[in-house]
């Protein structure tokens, strides 16, 4: 590759290395057969479908995704939605679960020794650039952007920021950066976080993405696996390490988003908790949502299950199937009930009479006649019996399902056959 190939389109000589291992607690049950980053979104996707969307739609066209927690249901889902990425066009994704390489009884200790136990396949492709990125939020991001500026700011790492109000960021790690977007602290969940500089009301929080020199992170990822003393992670050690060498650069956000068309939102959501996860979903059911799922310029890719298309039947007094201000999915049957503001994955089934009302249900799940649900996620394949009445007696929730701090009811099979004991 020319030089001056390399200068205008890094993206073509960078690859991607996706951290997809975590289970992610705070979404509960949902949590319990899959890992956060299979977790549903959307309608059609999964979380890491915008990762590696993200990665596509930049012109990188190799990727690793490193799995651990509970990983069928994510492999199966790379393999089927992600299959069409070909080694003759120097393209390829590889799937690096937990396996031991190293030694045995050592799984991945930490993000950064996840990489570290991969170098070697890594350095197969030979990239002269790596993208390390989290699995696990919910976004569109042109990477070449970011690619750009860390070549042209000579910076060891380029740091992914996104501003968030100060009053939320000591959920976050923070960056304390200078007026040249130099990252003079990282602070891990600071009790008093620093302000941009020239905005008081907002911080720099990570978004778990980096830009490194492939050269220069194999060197550093070496040292730190040979020190006993380090947790082998980016965010509690190499980031740390590198900001205190003083060439560490923070990247914001909105410099490289993709936005709504007529938008100057920057829109990034970590959907990790029961609140947040249906928060998102519901989201897109508003007239003008800041997601744009329908900008065919920068596609969701996933796996495209084949479906017939929605129905709706009935059209009487209390029993027509209708929807108003919801996303319905393929597959779905309204059978004379009503939903508004909901989002429906493929495959529901809702029956006569029934009423959803910001609802968010995964794939397969049956709805009996005359259920009455408001504010809820309903986890894949659960049954509804027939009459059950949820969001209307929050503490009679409580006692029978998972009822979160902002009141959204998480239902699960196991909670259903719990009603029946």
């Amino acid at each position: 590759m020319s030089s001056e190939t390399r200068l205008h389109y890094p993206s073509r000589n960078a690859m991607a290395f996706i951290l997809a291992g975590g289970r992610g607690s705070r979404l509960k049950e949902l949590t319990d057969r899959r890992a956060k980053p299979a977790v549903y979104f959307g309608g059609k996707s999964r979380i890491i479908d915008f990762a590696l969307s993200n990665a596509l739609n930049s012109g990188i066209r190799r990727i690793g995704v490193a799995t651990q927690y509970k990983a069928h249901s994510l492999i199966r889902h790379l393999q089927r939605g992600w299959s069409f990425l070909r080694a003759e066009r120097n393209e390829g994704l590889d799937i690096l679960p937990a396996s031991q390489r190293v030694e045995e009884g050592q799984w991945y200790m930490g993000t950064a020794d996840a990489v570290t136990q991969n170098l070697d396949i890594i350095e197969g492709y030979d990239p002269e650039y790596i993208l390390i990125l989290a699995g696990d939020h919910i976004y569109k991001q042109d990477y070449q952007v970011m690619l750009e500026e860390h070549i042209d700011s000579g910076a060891d790492v380029t740091v992914g920021c996104v501003a968030v109000p100060l009053s939320e960021a000591s959920a976050f790690g923070v960056m304390q950066v200078d007026e040249s977007g130099r990252i003079s602290d990282f602070i891990e969940k600071p009790a008093d976080p620093p302000p941009m500089p020239g905005d008081p009301d907002h911080a720099l929080a990570s978004m778990g993405i980096y830009v490194f020199k492939t050269a220069f992170l194999t060197e550093i990822l070496k040292a730190d696996a040979a020190n006993p003393d380090s947790s082998h992670d980016f965010g509690k050690d190499i980031i740390p390490a590198l900001v205190a060498r003083g060439n560490a650069l923070a990247h914001e956000f909105s410099k490289s988003c993709v936005f709504r068309p007529g938008s100057s939102v920057a829109y990034w959501r970590d959907v990790g908790t029961i609140d947040a996860f249906w928060q998102a979903n519901i989201d897109l059911t508003n007239f003008e949502p800041e997601l744009d799922l329908y900008d065919r310029s920068w596609p969701i890719w996933t796996y495209a299950e084949i479906t017939p298309p929605a129905k709706f039947i009935h059209d009487e007094e209390d029993r027509r199937g209708s929807a108003t201000s919801s996303l319905i999915a393929g597959g779905c049957i309204i059978s004379g009930s009503q939903v508004d503001q909901s989002l429906l994955f493929s495959n529901v089934r809702s029956h006569s009479y029934s009423r959803l009302s910001r609802v968010v249900a995964l794939p397969e799940v049956e709805i009996g006649r005359r259920a009455d649900l408001r504010n809820v996620v309903i986890d894949r394949a659960v049954r509804i019996p027939p009459g059950l009445v949820v969001g209307h007696d929050p503490e009679l929730d409580a006692k029978r399902f998972r009822r979160s701090e902002g009141g959204v009811c998480l239902i699960t099979q196991p909670m259903i056959d719990a009603l029946e004991d």
